[in-house]
């Protein structure tokens, strides 16, 4: 319901008979009066918000919904009460598809649901994670201090993935650009070193005439290789989706990768420690929490061992053995769990782990970048030097025809 929702502009004057105007959403028009009159406002004009044809509907991202979490944890923690903390946090944000769903929920919740089954109501921003531990707060009368748990947890899970993208992002410019600029030398350039080499009269020499027949496929079946890039592309996703072996495939392979994949075993090590800090510290059961922390980790490789730590676990071994048994975890992951199980403090231990491998990450992807920027160089470098002196051999052995 929240994801069809109409924008209506609205002018109108309040309790103090001041013109006012703006923007709120609603299904209808007479609900959006409706919403209008509860605010005091006595509505003069109201239309829907006309939809521009360069204008897309901004989606709700991730860090929405991890800034919408924090907003909320303020609020509570404040004193406001819950209804009107969503009217807040909802009529200041500035994603109006975002501020619908906060509207949706406080909808929900004023018709006598619980936030927790409101949150339930939209799977596709709210995982069970954040649903079970809201649920575990409203239930215990502790919901302020889950839902600080639940926002510092996304938070971190969020930067922790933008460093991941950040890491990513250089070697994907390297092999974008390279593919551009060569495609503009193979398309324009050459051609026009192509005409001149037809007045030599003389044999071209080998690395030239490679070049000049790489030019005339890409010129005369550009359409076809790009289409082809396309479907890879597509078929690439699709496969990633839709096919858990090759999923798996897929995420080995990434852990393969010198430079990039350690910095991805980090990472799901980091998600680990802190997805099962945060559920443990929150009272939920450890083979519970496991099942939850096997879907955060972001790696089949750590999703797997983790749901073997789960069945051990459940047959009485303890944490530290069953990590220990994966060999997937550093030993100093190990002997932390280890040291948390002994004193009790597993959540503050995990907590540990996580923000040291997160910074750990964060010093490795820092390094990737300044390892990166001269390879991006020497890429392009010898990429346009090889398409340069592929076009001038002929014009230095010229002497040679004359």
């Amino acid at each position: 319901m929240a994801e069809t929702e109409t924008i209506y502009i609205w002018e109108g004057l309040n309790k103090k008979g001041t013109r006012v105007k703006g923007e709120t959403p609603a299904d209808s028009e007479m609900l959006a009066r409706a919403e209008l009159r509860r605010n005091g406002i006595n509505v003069l004009k109201i239309r829907k918000k006309p939809k521009s044809l360069f204008s897309t509907k901004k989606r709700i991202k991730p860090v929405d919904i991890a800034y919408f979490l924090r907003q909320m944890t303020t609020m509570l923690s404040s004193g406001v009460p819950l209804v009107q903390a969503f009217d807040i946090v909802g009529r200041g944000h500035e994603n109006p598809t975002m501020a619908t769903l906060i509207m949706d929920l406080k909808s929900s919740v004023e018709g006598g649901e619980t936030f927790a089954a409101a949150l339930a109501k939209h799977p596709r921003h709210f995982d069970d994670l954040v649903i079970n531990l809201v649920e575990a707060g409203e239930q215990s009368g502790t919901l302020e201090t889950l839902l600080d748990k639940v926002a510092t947890y996304k938070e971190k899970t969020e930067s922790l993935k933008a460093k991941i993208k950040k890491a990513m992002f250089y070697p994907a410019a390297v092999i974008v650009v390279a593919i551009v600029v060569t495609a503009i030398l193979l398309i324009f350039v050459v051609p026009q070193f192509e005409a001149l080499f037809v007045g030599f009269g003389a044999d071209l020499p080998a690395f030239t005439r490679m070049v000049v027949n790489l030019s005339e496929l890409v010129q005369a079946w550009w359409w076809a290789i790009l289409a082809a890039m396309i479907a890879l592309g597509l078929v690439f996703i699709q496969l990633r989706r839709r096919s858990p072996r090759f999923s798996r495939f897929v995420d080995l392979a990434v852990l393969r990768i010198p430079a990039i994949g350690p910095i991805l075993r980090k990472a799901a090590v980091a998600r680990f420690a802190r997805t099962l800090s945060t559920m443990f510290a929150a009272g939920v059961p450890l083979v519970e929490a496991l099942r939850s922390v096997a879907g955060a980790t972001g790696n089949a490789l750590y999703a797997e061992a983790t749901e073997r730590m789960r069945e051990e676990t459940a047959a009485g071994a303890q944490l530290q053995w069953s990590m220990r048994n994966t060999n997937v975890f550093p030993n100093m992951v190990v002997q932390m769990v280890a040291i948390g199980e002994e004193s009790g403090s597993l959540d503050s231990m995990l907590a540990k782990v996580a923000d040291f491998y997160e910074e750990e990450v964060d010093n490795a992807v820092d390094s990737l970048s300044s390892l990166l920027e001269p390879l991006i160089m020497v890429v392009l470098g010898v990429l346009i030097g090889g398409l340069v002196i592929a076009m001038y051999l002929p014009i230095f052995m010229l002497g040679q025809v004359i």
